[in-house]
């Protein structure tokens, strides 16, 4: 998630720029200083471009990357969420609105939907491009929903994606908010294919001349190896409890460095994000669809903005920078199963209201 200032006042159209060439359509994100944050009005200007390129008979298929170096998207532009919590404002609910919606249209996109996912690909980052239909990572990816480190909770269909990967990964990427990298993404079902990042602009040109399986069966090879495979032991049987207490005692007990790495990881997010998070990704795995699951986040979301550890979370790992969030409440202990399931009511502002498919 980014942690540079807003650009909200800047010209929305700057920020993601928009080409054809040849059979595709590109969208690029491109604001990489704040590696390429999302904002309200680049979600709004990406379901422009789906809109007209659906319908458009020349533009076979649609290319999303992003500007710079460091990663296709960061996340949501976090700051002002921030600022937004502290108001009592609504333009965080709004955003999430849209932005939601985008992420359901773009799994239901009716044309290739390539997503170029190299460098850093986190929060709202995996929802512009892990539920598109031709996901490629790099050496270089990052893939990670990190929010219960700031009082929030996995969104963007995150639990929808994660709550259907193998065994017990996705639970703890999801409360652990652990980075992936190419392997691992494959692995979890975050992503279909890898291509070096120096033959990226070849796929690209590809893309531009021929269907998305023709252009991937010139570019795409063999991942390196990665961790989460030698992992799903304890994984597994730790992460099957149905109570965050329980899974970081496993955890500590299970008798591996990297199982109690991950238990101290777990007791430095928030403690009530945890809970609500666990139990989403379990009401995920239970769902028939992504627009179920995203009707459900949204009510996480908007309870998350209220609450005090969104504010202190961000300001801790964004705003001060001091990496000291003081949770309210401060232990696992101390939330209860009503502080959870506040999570699961509907907001005031009403729900997102998603048609889920027959």
């Amino acid at each position: 998630m980014s942690d540079e200032p807003s650009a909200s006042r800047e010209p929305y159209e700057s920020h993601v720029l928009l080409r054809t060439e040849g059979r595709a359509g590109f969208i690029t994100l491109n604001r990489p200083r704040a590696i390429n944050a999302l904002t309200h009005p680049m979600v709004r200007r990406i379901d422009e471009a789906l809109t007209r390129w659906e319908g458009d008979p020349d533009v076979e298929t649609v290319v999303i990357e992003g500007a710079g170096e460091r990663g296709l998207c960061a996340g949501g532009d976090i700051r002002a969420i921030h600022d937004d919590a502290r108001a009592g404002g609504t333009a965080s609910t709004e955003f999430w609105r849209d932005e939601y919606r985008l992420n359901a249209r773009i799994a239901r996109f009716g044309k290739p939907y390539v997503a170029f996912m190299d460098g850093i690909v986190m929060g709202g980052g995996v929802g512009v491009s892990a539920h598109g239909s031709v996901r490629v990572v790099t050496e270089r990816s990052r893939v990670a929903m990190p929010e219960t480190g700031i009082g929030f909770v996995p969104d963007v269909g995150g639990t929808y994606l994660l709550s259907r990967a193998p065994g017990e990964l996705g639970t703890h990427l999801a409360l652990t908010g652990t980075p992936i990298g190419a392997a691992d993404a494959l692995a979890t079902g975050l992503a279909d294919h890898f291509v070096p990042s120096e033959d990226l602009p070849r796929l690209a040109a590809e893309l531009t001349r021929a269907p998305a399986h023709q252009a991937l069966a010139r570019c795409a090879r063999t991942a390196p190896p990665g961790a989460l495979a030698d992992r799903r032991e304890w994984i597994d049987a730790c992460y099957a409890a149905d109570r965050v207490e329980i899974i970081v005692e496993r955890l500590f007990e299970f008798g591996v460095p990297e199982a109690k790495e991950a238990a101290t990881t777990l007791l430095a997010k928030s403690p009530t994000a945890l809970k609500a998070t666990l139990a989403a990704i379990r009401r995920a795995r239970r769902a028939d669809s992504l627009e179920s699951v995203l009707n459900m986040e949204f009510r996480l979301s908007c309870a998350a903005l209220s609450s005090a550890d969104l504010v202190e979370g961000i300001r801790a790992q964004v705003v001060d920078k001091d990496r000291d969030p003081r949770w309210s409440p401060a232990t696992l202990a101390d939330v209860t199963d009503d502080d959870v399931a506040r999570y699961f009511a509907a907001p005031a502002a009403g729900d997102l209201g998603l048609a889920v498919p027959a």
